[in-house]
């Protein structure tokens, strides 16, 4: 009996050696897994991080300088730009003339408004006081709306990749342009013009369409005001650290003058007048002194260009006004356009909100230690404006080298702009970030989480900087996140 007794402790002992070595080789195991969770920038136990959303509280974008006073004149120059701004244009017959034959939308302030005039595309849900995707509107007999188009935005530009063959199948020619949503048909502004919509369904069907979203304009006086000097120094700067991650970057050159551009998604336009005239011509439709001529789209300038009926005003339908007054009635709308852009303050970031203070601090530093600062250049320094003294000397807290850099297989369109190839994109100017609703060139996304994972792909030039956001702890991600939305 005492034999079995002691048998059995010596079972019972070699049992509990075994459970013992089983936690053990348990907890390293739990170790080892906690320990690779971690580097891989999520923690058992801590909530993921996650876009903090459209920053709340006020809502002061969309003034102008705050030294526009030092400028006689100037105040009443920004005001009735934004009086035009907002103007809704017409074929002909009313006040401001020149809508279509092709348009997007019938007034600037309809794709800048959010949060306020001079922004970017609209979000009914972020900003009910705004209201609706402003291109659902123009739903008619004529037209009808594109699946790629809803109530809650983004307002889009549609692009071809390819032009078509007769047989409607793709062909090899590269085409790039801008294919407008909508016609004049059937408007009882528009007389006999007769012409359709393209067929976006079929082009969707040949994954041929590419988007883009309106560009906020806050602050863009500032931007115009870099000194093409400035921008190249900042290119040269930082050299190691730069080719130690992959990033490269150019410029974006106006092919008349050479100069640097940096004006839209791809810095195809040097200047906020170019700017302005482009997108009256292409987005409305209307002529000016800068594109002077009626615009056909792609597909029709290949076959001889408008029917004559759909060139239905004088040219240009937006000119200087000879005999106006007062003074700043003078300027054409393109003019006025430039200069209610030029004036427009930058956004006022929060150092609070999300987030507290703290966070914000360390999301600031988090974004230059892992490299992100060496595309979104915190700022640039501004040369003397002979505009208003609020444009510089000074300094741009833009958060861009606007320079293009390969942004990789996700983010590429297939169109290229002046220098800019089909992946490549400059770098988002980042000021006013914390109250945009929609990210990347195409408004694809509302997640800045998911934001910031779509700059990784094949040639990116954004792959190591987004490993290394990946590779921080949750609270480093979050506290990045945070240092964002309050821009």
């Amino acid at each position: 009996m005492r034999q079995q007794n002691t048998v059995a402790r010596k079972i019972d002992q070699r049992s509990t050696k075994k459970s013992q070595l089983a936690r053990i080789t348990n907890l390293v195991a739990c170790a080892s897994f906690l320990t690779s969770l971690s580097v891989a920038g999520v923690l058992v136990g801590q909530n993921p991080p996650r876009d903090p959303g459209v920053r709340g509280g006020t809502i002061d974008s969309g003034q102008p300088l705050a030294t526009i006073a030092q400028t006689p004149g100037a105040s009443d120059f920004f005001t009735n730009g934004l009086a035009r701004f907002t103007s809704i244009d017409v074929v002909q017959g009313g006040t401001n003339n020149g809508l279509g034959p092709r348009f997007n939308t019938n007034q600037c302030a309809s794709c800048h408004a959010q949060p306020s005039i001079g922004g970017t595309s609209p979000s009914i849900s972020a900003f009910p006081f705004i209201g609706q995707n402003p291109e659902m509107q123009f739903a008619s007999a004529s037209n009808e709306i594109p699946s790629f188009i809803t109530p809650d935005g983004p307002v889009r530009e549609a692009r071809f990749k390819f032009f078509l063959n007769n047989s409607g199948s793709l062909s090899n020619t590269p085409d790039g342009g801008v294919h407008d949503l909508f016609v004049i048909t059937g408007r009882p502004d528009a007389g006999s013009c007769s012409i359709t919509q393209p067929n976006f369904a079929h082009h969707l069907a040949l994954s041929n369409v590419i988007f883009r979203i309106p560009t906020p304009l806050f602050g863009a006086g500032l931007i115009e005001n870099i000194p093409d000097e400035a921008i190249l120094a900042n290119m040269n700067a930082n050299a190691g650290a730069k080719n130690q991650l992959g990033i490269t970057g150019h410029p974006n050159r106006d092919g008349n003058d050479g100069a640097i551009a940096r004006f839209g998604w791809k810095a195809q336009n040097k200047s906020l007048e170019i700017f302005a005239g482009e997108a009256y011509n292409v987005e409305m439709g209307v002529t000016n002194e800068l594109f002077q001529n009626e615009r056909s789209s792609p597909d029709e300038s290949l076959q001889g260009g408008l029917p004559a009926n759909c060139r239905i005003n004088p040219t240009p339908e937006d000119a200087t006004n000879f005999t106006a007054s007062p003074d700043y009635a003078v300027p054409s709308d393109t003019v006025q356009f430039a200069m209610f852009m030029r004036l427009l303050a930058p956004p006022t970031p929060s150092t609070t909100n999300p987030g507290g203070a703290n966070s914000i601090s360390d999301g600031s530093r988090v974004f230059n230690n892992i490299g992100c600062a060496l595309c979104h250049t915190a700022a640039l320094p501004t040369a003397p404006s002979a505009f208003n003294p609020g444009l510089g000397p000074g300094t741009a807290s833009l958060f861009s080298d606007l320079l293009v850099h390969h942004m990789g297989a996700n983010l590429a369109d297939g169109v290229s702009q002046g220098a800019a190839a089909t992946d490549e994109f400059r770098s988002a100017p980042l000021w006013g970030l914390g109250q945009r609703v929609f990210f990347l060139h195409d408004g694809r996304t509302t997640d800045l989480v998911d934001a910031i994972h779509e700059h990784a792909s094949q040639g990116s030039e954004a792959n190591a900087v987004i490993h290394n956001f990946q590779h921080l702890n949750p609270q480093q991600q979050q506290d990045l996140l945070n240092f964002l939305r309050s821009l």
